[in-house]
């Protein structure tokens, strides 16, 4: 009896944090972190400023976002990448030099999503 409730718990929890991973997110805190790497990006463009990676799951490509309490890297920016550690609620910054995207570090912000992407 024991074993089958725990089971039934793990399917539980299981299912709930799929369900909510899945879900688009329209505002709200997310962490936010940095990259400098040059190169093509998952939309099929140059990484360039004003860009971010996010998890399509949550912020579909193409989506227009506004991020505020990153300091001067508050703004508006449209999702045109993915990362392998970009998970859940979580948006990697293109920046323009690694010693940027360091001392940019990790934090918490806050977005809003303007418009939806198709992706």
């Amino acid at each position: 009896m024991k074993r089958i409730f725990c089971l039934f718990c793990s399917a539980v929890l299981l299912c709930v944090s799929v369900t909510a991973h899945s879900l688009r997110v329209r505002k709200g805190p997310f962490l936010a972190t940095a990259f400098a790497q040059r190169g093509i990006t998952r939309s099929g463009r140059p990484a360039h400023p004003g860009e971010v990676a996010a998890d399509l799951r949550v912020l579909p490509m193409g989506t227009r976002i506004r991020v505020r309490n990153a300091g001067p890297y508050s703004g508006t920016y449209t999702v045109a990448d993915t990362g392998s550690k970009v998970r859940g609620r979580h948006i990697d910054i293109f920046m323009p030099n690694r010693r940027n995207a360091r001392k940019f570090g990790r934090r918490i912000v806050e977005i809003k999503v303007l418009r939806w992407g198709e992706g």
